[in-house]
C-alpha cells in the first residue's frame, strides 16, 4: 500500500529524515515507534502529502506522490486534533460538513451509532470527553472510506477504558480492509494493535517486524530485565535498539 524509498528531509543544516526506507502491507495495521525528534511525525506529514520532501520516492496504492498528490487525497484519511472543527458545530453538523468537502452523502446517525456518540449528536466537540472525542476524529477520519488511515498518538492522554474503546474502534477499521499506519508512545498499544512496527531513531529507521519477533530476537541474543527475569516487552525492543525510552 505505501513504499518509501530513500526518503531525505532537511530544515537548513538539520537533517531530520536520511534515507527512509519502508514498505506498509495493505491491511496491516503499522506502527512507528521513536523518542521526540526521530522524524516520525514528519515522515508522516510527508506521505498524508502535507509536507514536501528533498529527495526519494513515495507510492501509495500504485500513485507517486510527486505527480498524484490530489488522487492520493482522495483515497487518504487523515485524524484530525480537535483544533481541526469548528467549535459552532454539533457532531452531526460537523459530519455532514466533511461530507459536503468530499462530495458524499453519509449516514451521520449510522456513524455515529458505530462509536456509541448517538446520544451526543447534537453536542459540540468540546462538550465530549477525551475518549469520545478521539473517537469522533476518527470517524471525520474514515468518513471518505480511506485506503489508508493515519492515525497520530491516537490514545494519548486517554484513561485505561477511553484507550482500550479508542483500541477496539481501530480494530473494527480494519477489519473491513483499511490499512493504518498510526504512532504512539505506549508500548503496549503498539503489541495490541499492531501487525508490524518500525522504531526509528535521529531519523532512521532501526528495525521492522512484529513486536512478537523484535521480543523473540532480543531474548535470543541474551537479554533480560533487571529483575533477572527472563521476560522482554516491545518497550525493551525500543531501549535495546535507540538507548532511549519513548518518552525521552
Amino acid at each position: 500500500m505505501v513504499k518509501i524509498k530513500n526518503l531525505k528531509k532537511s530544515y537548513k543544516t538539520h537533517s531530520v529524515l536520511k534515507g527512509i526506507d519502508l514498505n506498509i502491507n495493505a491491511g496491516e495495521i503499522f506502527g512507528i515507534l521513536g523518542p521526540n525528534g526521530a522524524g516520525k511525525t514528519t515522515m508522516l506529514e510527508i506521505v498524508e502529502t502535507i509536507k514536501d520532501f528533498d529527495k526519494g520516492e513515495i507510492i501509495i496504492d500504485g500513485l507517486d506522490i510527486k505527480k498524484e498528490k490530489e488522487k492520493i487525497r482522495k483515497i487518504i484519511g487523515v485524524q484530525l486534533q480537535e483544533g481541526g472543527f469548528y467549535p459552532s458545530l454539533s457532531l452531526e453538523q460537523t459530519i455532514n460538513q466533511f461530507a459536503g468537502i468530499y462530495n458524499i452523502k453519509v449516514d451521520s446517525n449510522n456513524l455515529l451509532n458505530r462509536v456509541e456518540l448517538l446520544d451526543k449528536k447534537d453536542s459540540k466537540v468540546e462538550e465530549l470527553s477525551g475518549g469520545q472525542r478521539q473517537r469522533f476524529s476518527i470517524v471525520i477520519a474514515i468518513i471518505n472510506n480511506p485506503k489508508i488511515l493515519f492515525l497520530d498518538e491516537p490514545s494519548t492522554g486517554l484513561d485505561p477504558y477511553a484507550r482500550r474503546e479508542t483500541w477496539k474502534l481501530i480494530k473494527d477499521i480494519k477489519k473491513s480492509g483499511t490499512t493504518i499506519v498510526l504512532t504512539t508512545h505506549y508500548m503496549e498499544e503498539a503489541e495490541q494493535l499492531c501487525d508490524r512496527v518500525a522504531i526509528m531513531n535521529k531519523g532512521q529507521i532501526l528495525k521492522v517486524d512484529t513486536p512478537e519477533k523484535m521480543i523473540n530476537d532480543i531474548l535470543k541474543d541474551g537479554f533480560k530485565k533487571e529483575e533477572k527475569l527472563n521476560l522482554a516487552n516491545l518497550e525493551d525492543v525500543f531501549f535495546s535498539l535507540t538507548g532511549k525510552l519513548i518518552s525521552d
